[in-house]
C-alpha cells in the first residue's frame, strides 16, 4: 500500500470546479477530519489555488498513474509529490530477513570494517 500528498495547484478562481473534478475522479481524496471536531475540510487556498489531495494506492506503479491522471485534469497547472509512504520496503526488508542465512558470514560481523572486505565475484549467486 501506497498513501501520498500530493499538491495540486490551479488558478484561485479555477479552485471550485477543479475540487469537484478530483472528488469526481475517484483517484485521490480531497478532505481531511478536524482532529478535535472530527468535521471534515478540505485543505486548499483560494488566493493561491493550492490543493492538498491524499492517493493511495498498491504500488508505485498505481501511484504515478493517479498523480499522471491528476495532472492532466482541465485547470490543474500541476500537481507535486509532497510525502510519500510505502510498504514496498517492509517487503524488501522481510525478503532479506528470510534470507539473511544466505549472506556471506563477514558481511554480517560488526568487528570487520568495511573498507576490510574485498569483493571479487557476483553478489546474485549469494542471493
Amino acid at each position: 500500500m501506497n498513501i501520498s500528498s500530493v499538491l495540486v495547484r490551479t488558478k484561485p478562481e479555477d479552485v471550485e470546479e477543479v475540487l469537484q473534478a478530483l472528488e469526481d475522479s475517484g483517484m485521490c481524496y480531497v478532505y481531511f477530519r478536524h482532529p478535535e471536531t472530527g468535521e471534515l475540510f478540505p485543505l486548499y487556498d483560494k488566493k493561491t489555488g493550492k490543493i492538498i489531495v491524499v492517493i493511495e494506492a498498491e504500488d508505485t506503479k498505481e501511484e504515478v498513474f493517479k498523480m499522471k491522471a491528476i495532472q492532466s485534469l482541465p485547470k490543474v497547472l500541476s500537481a507535486e509529490l509532497i510525502y510519500a509512504y510505502s510498504d514496498e520496503w517492509a517487503k524488501a526488508k522481510d525478503y532479506l530477513n528470510k534470507n539473511a542465512d544466505r549472506v556471506p558470514e563477514i558481511l554480517n560481523d560488526d568487528n570487520v570494517k568495511a573498507e576490510d572486505i574485498r569483493y571479487g565475484g557476483r553478489v546474485p549467486k549469494w542471493v
